[in-house]
């Protein structure tokens, strides 16, 4: 058998020949509003940005200018507190010396008037006594007491004798007191002699324990069988010309 004959199919397409025309216009005018509105846009943002680039060129200059008036702030501040610091230090010291003079000029005052009871005419004549007895921390850890003697009954005689000094305080809450033994840190000490004929300064060091704080100092004077027992408030001074 003989197959059917083959059947070519078309297709029928209108001819249109300003079609292509058409879109080719449509094409460009886009492009031209595309290029109208970048330049429009262009025109009506150039002078803004202008005006930004003057305001960002004002601003960076004022922050230069801040940043150098700070930097010259700063080194003023610290020029000034160099300044008090020494102006500090400087008063600081000024009152201490000041205060030191005071209590040297006092100590002196103390030392005249003392003088002048001793030998002046009108000065109250007492036998055997003690005057005073103050105490001065060395570096060591140690004090140094002086205690003062005077006799000025019997202004001819020698008084001769020994002292012994005894410290009442406070350890562990509990009242203490520390013998001539316990200060000299030596069993059977014997006491300071002393000879004079009107006043005497007995000097030495003792040790006072840790954590002990003094409050009273007693001292004990023996001479010729008699004996002299009398109690002071603790002093505590700075040394003299310190």
């Amino acid at each position: 058998m003989s197959s059917p004959p083959e059947r070519h199919r078309f297709v029928i397409v209108p001819h249109r020949p300003y079609a292509r025309v058409l879109a080719g216009v449509v094409l460009a005018a886009w492009l031209a509003s595309l290029v109208a509105t970048w330049w429009i846009a262009s025109e009506r943002a150039a002078p803004g940005m202008s005006k930004l680039r003057e305001e960002l060129e004002l601003t960076s200059k004022r922050a230069t200018e801040a940043e150098a008036l700070t930097r010259q702030l700063r080194q003023n501040v610290a020029t000034l507190r160099r300044s008090d610091q020494i102006s500090r230090s400087a008063n600081t010291e000024l009152q201490a010396s000041l205060a030191e003079r005071e209590e040297e000029v006092s100590a002196l005052r103390a030392d005249v008037a003392f003088y002048e009871r001793l030998v002046g005419a009108t000065g109250q004549r007492r036998g055997l006594s003690v005057h005073e007895a103050v105490f001065t921390q060395e570096a060591a850890g140690t004090w140094r007491y002086t205690v003062t003697l005077t006799q000025n009954l019997n202004r001819g005689a020698i008084s001769k004798g020994e002292a012994r000094v005894s410290v009442e305080g406070v350890s562990e809450g509990r009242l203490r007191t520390l013998g001539w033994e316990d200060l000299k840190q030596e069993p059977g000490a014997p006491g300071q002699a002393f000879s004079f004929r009107y006043f005497q300064q007995l000097e030495g060091s003792v040790m006072l324990p840790e954590g002990f704080t003094p409050q009273r100092v007693r001292v004990q004077l023996r001479s010729d069988g008699s004996t002299v027992d009398q109690a002071f408030p603790w002093q505590a001074r700075n040394p003299r010309g310190e």
